[in-house]
């Protein structure tokens, strides 16, 4: 008998868990645009939905803390004329955020901090920039991982724009490279390159300041449903769609050599779209099914079959759209590797993914160095041909060891501080009176008491010859 050997991971019991209702997000009307981006965008403060909105396009910018019942009275971001499609959270200022809508145009909002911070009390129409280029509707919008203000748009014009926000110019267009409608666009690690899912079922890959195409697979799934691809950490490509016969797939590749993939995998004949969300950190993707009310997770190595499937995620409502926290929105103490928010047709539900261990102590292993949200480029340095790695920060200085543990002092930042307190001095007793003065103020009550006898008998005098006046005219009247 041959025994079957389990592949060994830190990543093999990840378990998912839905919060409580209580912190949950209620009563929020999101979009029914037909349009499969994910309607929801999360950074480690707030969490930003569209919703359904009248005479135009509209988002929920909520603070995370800010869970049950959201008002329908509560105001929005808007501004666009036409609906909502994609919106995306700047990873260098987590209060500056684009949108991409139907009116062709694409919007970068950047309140006051404590207009989000608190909740806003009235809605937020104003944008600090709007970028007009397309022609037609907006439908994909993403930031620069590692240069400062450097945003992408593609719309259904077949046309991708890269645009310097500073500005507000579009310093790349990217014109005559996709005959059809683009599906999806990611920036790689350093943002030198980007990949494409077009409808003609091709992948790209691009440099987009040299405006050429490095590498192109045709048929990357034959299918005729919407494709996805992703760049993963050490470059290769992950992409999702469908087979021939309508079957969801997954494929790695190389794009050296796109002839061929590393790897593919069949998965299920549902119909919604996959969305990847792909943690570079530990090389794990989660697929998440517009439609299913599922995510399904893989860990992706060098070992054959080199994407190894780790669990599924199940629950009984389907999602409407999914948002994915980034890594340093996590909480380190409850070896939490990823949280998502999942949109149902009225709510918007926290899911929690957490690797099950006994210690207490910070697990290295599963917090990296991640990305944190100091650009490494500014904006002409990205535009004159510069690349740069990303800045990576530790999550052991966020972490906060349980009552058990030795007290850790972090030194905080001066301007977070609080004014100190001022300390109460201690009352000094007060000396007593004069004689002297006690006689001056007798006499000025007295003077007092006199000016007020002489008024209440003025107005008693005063009464009186109202009331005379008053039978006179009353005998005049008769």
């Amino acid at each position: 008998m041959i025994r079957r050997v389990v592949r060994q991971s830190k990543f093999r019991h990840v378990f998912g868990q839905a919060v409580k209702n209580d912190q949950c997000y209620d009563d929020i009307r999101v979009s029914r645009v037909t349009w499969d981006s994910a309607f929801c965008a999360v950074n480690p403060k707030f969490v930003a939905i569209i919703v359904e909105a009248s005479g135009g396009g509209a988002f929920l910018v909520l603070p995370l803390q800010k869970t049950g019942r959201i008002d329908k009275a509560y105001p929005t971001v808007c501004g666009h004329t036409g609906p909502v499609l994609d919106i995306d959270w700047c990873p260098h200022n987590d209060h500056v955020i684009a949108s991409g809508s139907e009116d062709c145009t694409v919007m970068v909002q950047r309140p006051h901090r404590t207009s989000f911070w608190n909740g806003l009390t009235e809605p937020l129409s104003e944008p600090v920039v709007v970028l007009e280029g397309h022609s037609k509707r907006v439908g994909i919008v993403t930031w620069h991982p590692t240069a400062r203000n450097v945003l992408l748009s593609a719309g259904c014009d077949n046309l991708i724009v890269i645009w310097n926000v500073d500005t507000g110019e579009a310093l790349i267009n990217l014109e005559d490279m996709h005959p059809d409608v683009i599906f999806s666009v990611c920036w790689s690690r350093n943002g030198s390159l980007i990949c494409t899912a077009c409808k003609d079922k091709k992948v790209r890959v691009i440099d987009p300041r040299k405006g050429k195409i490095i590498a192109e697979k045709e048929k990357a799934h034959e299918g005729a449903r919407p494709m996805r691809a992703i760049f993963l950490a050490d470059g290769n490509i992950f992409t999702t769609g469908f087979s021939r016969m309508s079957e969801r797939q997954l494929a790695l590749w190389n794009p050296k050599n796109m002839e061929e993939p590393i790897s593919v995998h069949e998965m299920d004949t549902s119909n919604g779209v996959l969305l990847p969300f792909y943690d570079p950190d530990t090389n794990v993707v989660y697929l998440c099914g517009k439609g299913d009310s599922s995510i399904r997770y893989f860990e992706i190595t060098d070992e054959v079959p080199y994407v190894h499937y780790l669990n599924t995620f199940s629950s009984k409502e389907p999602q409407r759209g999914m948002g994915y926290m980034p890594k340093r929105g996590l909480d380190v103490n409850k070896c939490e590797i990823a949280r998502f928010y999942k949109l149902h047709e009225r709510k918007c539900e926290p899911i929690i993914m957490t690797v099950p261990r006994k210690s207490d102590l910070f697990q290295d292993d599963l917090y990296p160095d991640t990305a944190g949200p100091d650009p490494a480029l500014e904006t002409d340095e990205w535009f004159e041909g510069k690349n740069g790695e990303p800045i990576l920060i530790s999550l052991k200085h966020g972490y906060v060891p349980g009552k058990n543990r030795d007290l850790k002092v972090v030194k905080k930042n001066v301007l977070d501080n609080k004014a100190p307190k001022k300390v109460e001095e201690p009352a000094t007793p007060q000396k007593p009176a004069s004689p002297q003065l006690t006689r001056k103020n007798e006499v000025k009550l007295e003077e007092l008491l006199r000016e007020v006898k002489s008024l209440r008998d003025l107005v008693t005098l005063q009464d009186r010859r109202i009331t005379k006046l008053e039978e006179q005219v009353a005998k005049v009247a008769i």
